[in-house]
């Protein structure tokens, strides 16, 4: 059974840089697909990139070219660098397995991009 953690999220002006973590308990990390995912207030929840077990990655349209997913299989971490970051990525951010899977779902972290 695998527990995701987010971390990182905070208050950044438009233009500026974060950078997100996911930590997995359990030993089974390496063996799954995982993805970042974001849900601003009155949206649906969201896939924003996406890495496969052989590090192959995966992104939303409006975020190619400024985030980059990345793991860490021995260190069961995954991050995702955000950069450029500007207001409409205001958003919960969470880690999950992609596909993802309701057992999962923490807490997310939340990032606020100020104009």
């Amino acid at each position: 059974q695998v527990q995701l953690v987010e971390s990182g999220g905070g208050l950044v002006q438009a233009g500026g840089s974060l950078r997100l973590s996911c930590a997995a308990s359990g030993s089974t990390f390496r063996f799954n697909a995982m993805a970042w995912y974001r849900q601003a207030p009155g949206n649906a929840r969201e896939l924003v990139a996406a890495i496969t077990t052989g590090g192959s990655t995966d992104y939303k349209d409006s975020v190619k070219c400024r985030f980059t997913i990345s793991r860490d299989n021995a260190k069961n971490t995954m991050y995702l660098r955000m950069n450029s970051l500007k207001p409409e990525d205001t958003a919960v951010y969470y880690c999950n397995t992609r596909p993802a899977s309701s057992v999962y779902w923490g807490q997310g972290t939340q990032v606020t991009v100020s104009s």
